[in-house]
């Protein structure tokens, strides 16, 4: 009754910040029975707070005098509960986010109160309330600036000498939850970006320093494990790209770090990559087997080199690296000054390195969590010694190894050192001169460069612009090279100088297209790999064959005219309807690949095992689908191989090939007799039954069922139909059934000279259809089965007769097919036909009318 006579308080006013502030300043002890009370009073206290900074400034002003911050540390000290840091964490990380006021944060972060929260000993053994103070430290470094932060340091002179929130976070840099290291790396950006010069010197001194070599030594610890999930062959797609999107969410990482542009740093990261990682783990396992096997790890090395030239925009490093190149393994096998040291073993990428068991472990109250990497721990062979009985390939490069992979390993070593190479290429920190060392440098560029020294007036430049030779490059590089050497010998400690390293541009450049070349004429590479080899050719090779010798020549012409000849026994096989659709799309696609500013896959496709094939999806390797991935490769290669031909005459690639328009009809043809139009027939649709011949045939057991069957071709298409004659209307029927002509292998029984078997092939390739084309090889299709019809005629003068048709019918498809294709099968016929506007390629099912 009494509560009638009280005005009750506004939920969004000052008196009820009042009231939960005294509320609290009278809270001695904090137990069951008044936690509840504790925890809504730092909830709605926050929830005032950021009222009051967006509308009423008077609500902050009682804050500060009524110094709530201090009455809010009284409080945790009280607590022996989990609920009230949690709350007080989160109250404080939603006033610091959401205040606009400078004032209010400039009030926030001063008296140490923050600073008392960041470093009090919470129990972080709860994953919720490190969750909560992660979010804590977050919320604070999203307001630094040059001014706030130095709110939350300690200096001694112009020397910070104490940052707990920068210190305390990298604490948890290598925690074993993701969420946990993503938001670290929120803060310490957060940081780095602030720009404080002070702090920059505080973050590179020592020990502080350590954390970037402890990233890398973390990173290395990823890889390792990323090579682990692929050897063996693995079996969980989705858990090899979670690994690799990891490690390139760590290479970003060390990036967005670099480019806060804090002196020094990117020097340490330099080193620490190539020290800790690339080095002494990395190079050593680009090697070959005695017997000239693939090791294991070559695959993941090749990755990684790709990924850290790609994401992590460093001069020097990238530099460095090609550099490297130049020298055989043996120089990264072996300790030098003891800067280096591993073991490799003999499974390739298992490296023994020093990152302790309890890496993800953390200890709050000590220092930040160290990733050493020690060069005398026991077990380590710093002689390298165990690799040299194993490395029968020693004396070779590692820019020639790269070369050793494309003409020699399987798909995916092919493709990663494809991509190594194209991802120098694209590497725009990298010197031309490094990619004249490689033999990679553009033709255009070198026009470029020649050019440039021959208008400044250089002598060889001139000369070389208007030579005859098939290189402008010469067999000198120059000191720029050098540099890089030197660093390599002087700093990271190996031992062969730049006088032991042979540099020849031409040399070089020559052995990059050779084994291109070679690549490209390999029968026992997919096509989506030889694409690839074909852009990178297509990238040092812009205008025409004066870079390839004769056996270059020789090799590509001879490859061409095996294809060709592959490509006209595919006209008599199980697809020929489709053939020219698949050729004209592939011309395309290829012509866009070949013509693209960069390569079509991203470097995580290394990792990625092949697609599978129609005989390990559960397709028999007799069927319809197995013959149509295997013309559906060989076009693949055809167009490639073409186009390449194409291209070292030296002409343009035409949009489309040239291929022969539709031919003229035959007169008194069985498709002219039938009434067809060019869309073919269709079930439920009528059609003249003139030349058809009656049969009988089961669909279902004890079924027969009578039917006139009848054989057409029009064109590149051709259809087997089953209709039923109509009884109204004389010579005519409709049709009940339809099936591909091409491919149904038609067959005689021999102990019933009455019955024709027909094979039945589905009217579509899976992967031609846009729509089931993302499952298919990742489950079996379910018509995987070819059908089967079998023909029962009324004597054997009719079933001959039947078979007599299919057969003609077949051959006349084939025969046009041939006939259009005809000017592809020879390199000098399409030419010829280079500017000629009549060979214009039509749709696999059209057909017109062409006069002679």
């Amino acid at each position: 009754m009494w509560y009638s006579f009280w005005k009750p308080r506004d939920r969004f006013s000052l008196d009820q910040l009042r009231y939960l502030t005294d509320q609290l300043t009278k809270v001695q002890i904090i137990n069951e029975v008044n936690k509840g009370f504790v925890v809504e009073a730092l909830r709605s206290i926050a929830e005032l707070i950021t009222y009051g900074d967006q509308h009423d400034p008077s609500f902050f002003e009682f804050f500060m005098e009524k110094q709530v911050m201090g009455e809010f540390l009284r409080v945790l000290k009280l607590s022996r509960t989990l609920s009230v840091p949690l709350q007080l964490l989160q109250t404080v990380s939603i006033m610091v986010q959401n205040l606009k006021s400078e004032h209010a944060i400039y009030y926030m972060f001063s008296n140490e109160h923050i600073n008392y929260l960041i470093t009090y000993p919470f129990d972080f053994q709860n994953e919720e309330l490190l969750s909560y103070y992660i979010s804590f430290l977050r919320a604070i470094s999203g307001k630094l600036n040059r001014n706030t932060v130095s709110l939350l340091v300690k200096t001694h002179g112009d020397e910070v000498v104490s940052f707990p929130l920068y210190v305390e976070a990298i604490r948890f840099a290598f925690h074993e939850e993701s969420m946990v290291r993503t938001a670290v790396r929120a803060v310490t950006l957060n940081v780095y970006h602030v720009g404080d010069d002070s702090v920059n010197r505080y973050i590179t001194s020592t020990p502080h320093k350590d954390y970037f070599s402890n990233l890398v030594s973390f990173f290395r610890k990823q890889s390792m494990d990323l090579n682990k999930l692929l050897n063996p062959r693995p079996d969980s797609i989705s858990t090899i790209i979670a690994a690799v999107d990891e490690i390139e969410d760590n290479l970003y990482y060390f990036n967005d770090v670099v480019s806060a542009g804090i002196p020094d740093v990117g020097r340490i990261i330099t080193d620490s990559i190539l020290i800790i990682l690339i080095f002494p783990l990395l190079f050593p396992s680009l090697r070959i087997g005695p017997d000239k096997e693939m090791q294991d790890g070559v695959v993941t090395s090749l990755y990684l080199l790709c990924c850290i030239l790609r994401i992590v925009k460093i001069k020097d490093l990238a530099n460095i690296i090609a550099a490297a190149l130049f020298y055989p393994l043996e120089a990264f096998t072996k300790s030098s000054g003891g800067k280096l040291s591993g073991f490799i073993s003999d499974r390739g990428f298992t490296f023994e390195c020093q990152v302790p068991d309890n890496l993800t472990k953390y200890d709050t109250r000590h220092s930040m969590v160290n990733v050493p990497y020690s060069s005398s721990s026991p077990g380590l062979h710093s002689d390298g010694g165990v690799l040299q009985n194993d490395c029968s390939s020693s004396n070779l490069s590692l820019r020639e190894a790269l070369l050793e992979y494309v003409i020699k390993g399987n798909d995916n070593l092919v493709l990663g050192s494809l991509s190594v190479l194209a991802t120098l290429l694209q590497t725009k920190e990298l010197d031309e001169s490094m990619l004249d060392g490689l033999g990679i440098l553009p033709q255009r560029k070198q026009h470029k460069k020649m050019l440039l020294q021959a208008l400044v007036g250089e002598a060889s430049g001139e000369e070389q612009l208007f030579s005859s030779k098939s290189s402008f490059s010469r067999d000198g590089i120059g000191n720029d090279i050098n540099v890089y050497h030197k660093k390599i010998k002087e700093q990271y400690g190996v031992s062969f100088l730049p006088s032991d390293v042979g540099i020849s541009s031409l040399v070089h450049r020559f052995q990059v297209i050779d084994a291109l070349v070679i690549l490209c004429c390999r029968s026992n590479i997919s096509a989506e790999v030889l694409w690839d080899g074909g852009w990178l050719l297509r990238q040092l090779l812009p205008y025409s064959e004066s870079e390839f010798n004769s056996h270059h020549l020789e090799l590509l012409k001879a490859s061409h005219e095996k294809h060709a000849s592959a490509l006209v026994e595919e006209v008599r096989g199980i697809w020929p309807d489709f053939l020219i659709s698949i050729l004209c799309d592939e011309w395309r696609k290829c012509k866009r690949a070949m013509e693209s500013s960069s390569p079509r896959k991203e470097p995580k496709c290394i990792l990625l095992p092949p697609r599978k094939n129609s005989s390990e999806g559960g397709i028999p390797e007799g069927s319809s689908f197995a013959a149509g991935e295997r013309m559906h490769e060989l076009m693949k290669v055809f167009v490639l191989l073409h186009q390449l031909q194409i291209f070292t005459l030296g002409r343009a690639l035409s949009e489309q090939p040239k291929i022969y328009p539709p031919g003229d009809l035959l007169e008194n043809c069985r498709a002219q007799g039938s009434g067809l139009d060019v869309s073919g027939p269709k079930a439920g649709s009528e059609i003249r039954l003139g030349n058809a011949v009656p049969c009988r045939i089961a669909f279902e057991r004890g079924k027969e069922c009578h039917f006139c069957f009848l054989a057409i071709s029009l064109g590149i298409s051709g259809w087997l139909v089953l209709a039923e004659e109509l009884p109204l209307k004389k010579s005519y029927g409709v049709v009940r059934a339809v099936a591909p002509l091409a491919g149904c292998n038609p067959r005689i029984d021999d102990k019933h000279a009455t019955w024709l078997h027909l094979r039945i092939r589905s009217s579509s390739l899976p992967f031609l259809d846009p729509v089931h084309f993302k499952d298919y090889g990742k489950k079996k299709i379910k018509a995987s089965v070819d059908g089967r019809w079998t023909l029962a005629f009324r004597d054997e003068e009719t079933c001959k007769s039947a078979f007599i048709m299919i057969v003609e019918e077949m051959n006349l498809m084939s025969d046009e097919v041939h006939r259009r294709i005809k000017p592809l099968l020879s390199l000098e016929t399409a030419i010829d036909l280079s500017s000629s506007s009549v060979c214009i390629p039509e749709d696999s099912s059209s057909y017109r009318t062409h006069p002679n």
